[in-house]
């Protein structure tokens, strides 16, 4: 499954969140995600992610195992995504550390999910702050099949333009590479 996905900066983030609130209830949650690659960065030379992200909601806590192949649209960098729960954040740490992974890069995400249908498709639309880089973030997705992704990204756009979000806004910026310039 292709995760297809539009990232934009916020200008009004609290105009866009009263637009959100009105379509589904928010669910706050903190992420604290690792990121791993092997010592000589084969995993970002192949444009791909390996990733280890606890969750902290209303709910408790979850762990989540994410690898993300490469890119299968360049302008929007949409990847395929496999994802599966994990039991235990720290076994899961060491399970990737004894295989050769180093960890990358840590950060955390302050997120707000939003979780509605548009167009015919399920989307999930976060509004997201990181504590170390300056601005709001949008990050508007839908899961979808390979042959769907233009399709899906014209979609996603659309719920873009009717949250006020212009393509002047929309950026490929990594948050792994914003954190990363941001403390070198």
């Amino acid at each position: 499954m292709i995760e297809a996905e539009l990232k934009a900066r916020v200008h009004s983030p609290e105009a866009v969140m009263r637009q959100l609130d009105e379509r589904a209830e928010a669910r706050i949650e903190v992420y604290q995600d690792t990121y791993y690659d092997r010592p000589e960065g084969s995993l970002e030379k192949r444009d791909q992610e390996l990733r280890v992200r606890t969750v902290h909601g209303a709910h408790g806590l979850r762990t989540v195992l994410t690898f993300k192949d490469a890119a299968v649209d360049e302008r929007s960098g949409s990847k395929p995504e496999h994802e599966t729960r994990v039991e235990d954040s720290e076994a899961a740490h060491a399970i990737l550390r004894g295989l050769g992974y180093v960890p990358v890069i840590a950060f955390e995400k302050r997120c707000r999910n939003y979780g509605f249908e548009a167009r015919g498709r399920q989307m999930l639309a976060t509004l997201v702050r990181v504590p170390e880089l300056d601005g709001t973030f949008l990050e508007v997705e839908t899961i979808v099949d390979e042959d769907d992704v233009s399709a899906a990204l014209a979609d996603v756009r659309a719920v873009l333009e009717e949250l006020g979000i212009g393509t002047d806004d929309l950026t490929r910026e990594t948050y792994t590479g914003a954190v990363a310039a941001q403390r070198s």
